[in-house]
């Protein structure tokens, strides 16, 4: 399978420590120019945390003239911190959200790129899908948040390699998103692959009505139970990379997690042969604000410090990245409250125990898939910096000793 991710992703990319805070001189709420860039950004976070917002927008005026986001791995993560921080404090601050469709797509593309995150997630995904469905003729794929597809050509390639070519299986695609154009050009080229491939395939597309707790809109419970076209016969699998934090309200209360309990109980429900998870490993829905800055600077320093030993300074892949894919990421955590936040990201154990709750087992990842992912690394990120762990039969990987994406599968 690590062949067919790299070959058609080629195609694709052708298609297309904490530090301890200065505190602000009683006097006059104002910070010294003088003081490091990384203690200055955390003492404007706390003048933002006390509600001393005309300090917080000197401290970040100070911030943005000062940080490059061109400069060494600190100036390009601070200055991004320092624009949503801005953006809290003054709402008609330039928004990462204006960025085109076009520049938005771009960024993310070069995201899956430049970053072995994606790849990772996707691949052992694809994986554990790959052995749940392997000697079945009807294949049913549920994708949440399906986005531009790139997770499956490498799995309909692996499947059509392991499958007898004059009798091949058929694949339907569920794909899920917020955007029916986009879903609709995903599905013509899937199928356009698919043909390539000799695969009867279907592709249908599901317009995912809310991820909030708007109770006037559609739940997720009623998604998944009416919306499906369940056929009999057919092994259903259920794909949730990077889509349960979705789900999740501000982790303030006991009812935090009640839309994502009720989703899981309804995909329980349909019996799916395997479920796979990827989630970025962080804590970013605290309802502290302080308390999810600091996490949040600590999260993306790792993944900005792995662009930095991974991409030269003059990649502007990298800088595409940086300002719109995870600017974007940076500015919804720290910029936003309540129901106009979407980046409600957990921890491992969190998604662990809704799962168990939903009544999941977990199945253990394959041996050949934890190989498959160390040669991808191996292959396409050779820094020594990237570290891959099994924990709990689930993956972890991350830079250094930092933990950034975690995958697993459940039944």
């Amino acid at each position: 399978m690590l062949s067919s991710l790299k070959s058609h992703e080629e195609g694709d990319q052708e298609h297309h420590r904490h530090s301890n805070p200065v505190h602000p001189n009683s006097q006059h709420g104002l910070i010294s120019p003088s003081a490091p860039v990384r203690q200055l950004l955390v003492s404007c976070a706390e003048l933002v945390h006390r509600g001393d917002l005309p300090a917080a927008r000197h401290t970040g005026s100070l911030l943005l003239a000062t940080a490059s986001p061109y400069g060494d791995s600190t100036d390009r993560l601070v200055h991004q911190f320092a624009r949503a921080l801005s953006l809290r404090v003054d709402p008609l601050f330039p928004s990462v959200d204006a960025a085109s469709p076009e520049a938005l797509q771009s960024s993310y593309l070069s995201f899956n790129q430049i970053t072995p995150f994606l790849r990772f997630a996707h691949l052992t995904a694809n994986q554990a899908i790959l052995e749940a469905v392997d000697g079945h003729r009807q294949v049913h794929i549920l994708d949440f948040d399906t986005s531009h597809g790139l997770q499956w050509p490498p799995l309909l390639q692996a499947i059509s390699e392991r499958s007898d070519p004059n009798n091949p299986p058929s694949i339907r695609i569920t794909g899920t998103g917020r955007n029916l154009d986009v879903l609709r050009r995903t599905g013509d080229r899937l199928q356009t692959f698919a043909d390539s491939l000799g695969l009867g395939f279907e592709f249908h597309a599901l317009l995912f009505p809310s991820t909030t707790s708007d109770p006037s809109s559609s739940t997720t419970t009623d998604f998944t139970s009416s919306s499906l076209r369940l056929h009999p016969g057919e092994i259903l699998t259920v794909n949730c990379v990077l889509f349960l934090h979705n789900l999740l309200q501000d982790g303030s209360g006991s009812d935090d997690s009640r839309d994502l309990r009720a989703f899981l109980q309804a995909v329980r429900a349909m019996n799916p042969a395997v479920v796979t998870v990827a989630e970025r490993e962080a804590n970013h829905n605290a309802p502290i604000f302080f308390q999810r800055f600091m996490e949040a600077l600590d999260y993306y320093t790792a993944v900005f410090e792995s662009l930095e030993a991974t991409l030269p300074p003059t990649s502007r892949e990298r800088a595409a990245v940086e300002q719109v894919w995870l600017g974007r990421e940076i500015e919804d955590v720290v910029a936003r409250e309540g129901e106009r936040r979407r980046e409600r990201h957990e921890r491992f154990d969190r998604w662990e125990t809704l799962m168990r709750g939903a009544g999941f087992t977990n199945l253990p990842l394959s041996p050949f898939a934890l190989s498959q992912a160390r040669l991808l690394l191996r292959l396409h990120y050779p820094s020594e910096g990237y570290q891959l762990h099994t924990v709990r039969d689930s993956f972890f990987l991350g830079w250094q000793n930092k933990p950034l994406f975690s995958v697993s599968s459940w039944h």
